[in-house]
């Protein structure tokens, strides 16, 4: 498989090792792009485009479809409100209430803390199940299974 392919079209399938070596580099352009005013920012959605290409492919050699990679861009803000609001809001109004501003704001740190921390373990628990859980053996309905000899070919 080569970059263009590995980056830029949702079809197919790739390996755990073409996955993990996109995600590497997609995350290296993140980086980079976000230390960029403006331009940098506009251009993260083709990383955006490609870390969805990539992540297609992977959960098409499990034989999945490409659509789970939206539950937890569904489900993580979902949960991360929910552990804000009742972690952080309601105790940070509550100490309000009784004369506390103090104790209100460290109740919103903390809450937005638990939040973050949240947000980052559905993250990752899904990147690790994408990256990390065998393919298909032999063909699927998304092709055939990808070859083991190269990743990524130049």
């Amino acid at each position: 498989m080569d970059w263009k392919t590995l980056f830029l079209s949702p079809e197919g399938r790739i390996g755990r090792q073409a996955f993990w070596i996109g995600w590497l580099c997609l995350l290296g352009a993140s980086v980079v792009l976000s230390a960029i005013p403006l331009i940098g920012h506009v251009l993260m959605l083709v990383v955006i485009y490609a870390s969805v290409c990539i992540h297609t492919k992977r959960l098409h050699d499990m034989g999945q479809t490409g659509w789970w990679q939206v539950l937890p861009v569904v489900f993580g803000p979902v949960l991360v409100m929910g552990s804000a609001l009742s972690i952080g809001v309601l105790p940070a109004i509550a100490a309000l209430t009784h004369g506390e501003p103090e104790l209100s704001v460290l109740a919103a740190l903390g809450g937005f803390a638990v939040s973050c921390f949240i947000a980052f373990a559905i993250w990752l628990a899904f990147t690790l199940w994408v990256g990390c859980s065998s393919g298909q053996i032999g063909d699927n309905k998304y092709g055939s299974p990808p070859t083991d000899t190269a990743a990524v070919a130049l």
